[in-house]
């Protein structure tokens, strides 16, 4: 009995017991540390991605000129073509070009746009200029004036839109 019980005490059944909870504490950290690596690298890239897709359409947005107002000063003055009485128009009108170079361009041949614009202006009757309608089409023809070219070898101009900033009908 002596050989059992030395079998015995050489392997306890309760040392066999707490040597397995200590191999599946090993693989549940393992486990742990394996997703908590896969978690960081994760957020990682997603920073990364999102930082350097913010930093690449940042520049180009920076690229973009802002619009160039030129003043068309001063206001328009023109008689309209009667229709029951004498009428006329007092108009302040805004271009909106897409470049500085535009600008200057369109400050050297103010005299061609402004003589454009009142051929265009005294043409009108005042009931068809006195509606938002009637303002609205007339803002496309001042367009259309506008965009012309302003020699015959030249391209056509890029004015993107009107503005009235006064628009007087007596």
């Amino acid at each position: 009995m002596a050989t059992s019980n030395s079998k015995a005490a050489a392997n306890p059944p309760s040392n066999e017991g707490e040597g397995a909870p200590k191999k599946s504490m090993k693989k549940l950290w393992i486990i742990l540390i394996a997703v908590l690596v896969v978690v960081i690298a994760a957020g990682g890239a997603g920073a990364w991605y999102f930082l350097s897709h913010n930093a690449h359409s940042e520049p180009s947005k920076k690229k973009a000129e802002p619009p160039v107002f030129v003043a068309l000063d001063p206001m328009f003055t023109v008689n309209l073509q009667p229709e029951s009485g004498e009428h006329y128009l007092q108009a302040g009108i805004t271009l909106q070009l897409s470049s500085k170079e535009e600008g200057e361009l369109f400050k050297l041949h103010m005299p061609q746009v402004r003589s454009r614009l009142l051929m265009l202006l005294s043409s009108k009757k005042a009931g068809d200029i006195s509606t938002t309608e009637g303002k609205n089409a007339l803002a496309k023809e001042i367009l259309e004036q506008v965009n012309l070219p302003f020699t015959p070898q030249s391209a056509p101009q890029s004015v993107s839109n009107v503005f009235f900033t006064s628009f007087v009908i007596q």
